[in-house]
């Protein structure tokens, strides 16, 4: 079995797909400690590192490098500020890559970084890892298309090590009108729920901005997009319709009751099993909850990123 370096790992979204794609993922690392005991609690066999990268001096062997440095600085929902320094954390996933030289590596982060003000720094991603000896190239893919219930654009950087003398491709959509399966819908994704999980979703009020667009999708369609925010989380389709007043104002048609996704739900959405575990600890909040689901990667979309890299593990 092949061995895998994660950097960045969160809760373990990245690494659910690489190992069912068929790794063993020796080496894990993030800074929230949550993120370590929901990733130990499902990924137990990991030997997780909890710590500012930087600090890392050094990592083991392996032949697949993964990392999904922090997005603040290109998000959607983030302050998209190109000058921030946790823009620039790709440069420390660099240095890992010139100490393990493995056989390929996958980076994932939002879309947003594909933006004008932003091309520099994609540029400079893909500049520091030619230059550490590796054919990179990059596709914008959305989740939803992979067979996650979610519409959810992030761009991939897929590097292979140049003297392997082989390309990647990125793979094909398998679901949706560009393909020959359906799309998967919140109903597939969460309809054997309950429908008012007490204590499990963020329960405060949607304030003027929560109501300045429609975040609700109806269960035979996919998610819009799951955050790290319990705030901004999409809307249950039992909530009612939301109708428009006038420019950025929404009100919900009828007074019936609405709640966002709970946080287990939100992992479901995200294409986590039935059975992953949120563990109880002193970490354990709900914020925290959904944070580290919200920003994880899909487990399915990262698993079919990986298994189209070539068979280079002899």
């Amino acid at each position: 079995m092949p061995k895998a370096v994660s950097l960045f790992s969160g809760c373990g979204g990245s690494d659910a797909g690489v190992v069912a794609a068929g790794f063993q993922v020796v080496m894990a690392n993030d800074v929230l400690p949550y993120a370590k005991d929901v990733y130990l609690a499902n990924h137990p066999e990991t030997d997780y590192l909890v710590g500012d990268v930087s600090r890392l001096k050094s990592f083991p062997n392996a032949e697949l490098l993964v990392g999904c440095y922090p997005c603040q600085g290109f998000s959607q929902g983030g302050l998209r500020d190109p000058s921030r320094k946790i823009n620039t954390l790709y440069l420390e996933f660099a240095r890992a890559l010139k100490q393990v030289r493995p056989k390929a590596f996958i980076v994932e982060n939002v879309s947003g970084m594909i933006r004008k003000n932003f091309s520099h720094l994609l540029a400079d991603q893909f500049r520091v890892f030619s230059e550490a000896g590796y054919t990179v190239k990059a596709d914008v893919l959305n989740a939803v298309e992979y067979g996650v219930a979610q519409e959810r654009k992030r761009i991939f950087i897929v590097g292979i090590r140049s003297d392997l003398g082989v390309e990647y491709h990125f793979p094909s959509p398998s679901h949706g009108e560009r393909a020959n399966k359906p799309i998967c819908t919140i109903d597939d994704a969460i309809g054997d729920m309950p429908l008012w999980p007490e204590g499990e979703f963020y329960s405060r009020d949607f304030h003027w901005y929560y109501l300045s667009r429609d975040r609700r999708r109806d269960w035979h369609e996919p998610s819009k997009t799951i955050v790290a925010n319990p705030r901004h989380m999409p809307l249950h389709p039992m909530s009612p319709r939301l109708r428009k007043l006038e420019h950025n104002v929404w009100r919900f048609e009828t007074d019936a009751p609405a709640r966002r996704f709970s946080y287990r739900e939100a992992a479901r959405l995200q294409g986590f099993k039935k059975n992953f575990v949120f563990p109880e600890t002193c970490f354990s909040s709900l914020d925290m909850r959904y944070k580290v689901i919200g920003n994880a990667v899909p487990p399915p979309l990262f698993e079919v990123v990986t298994k189209a890299l070539p068979d280079i593990w002899d």
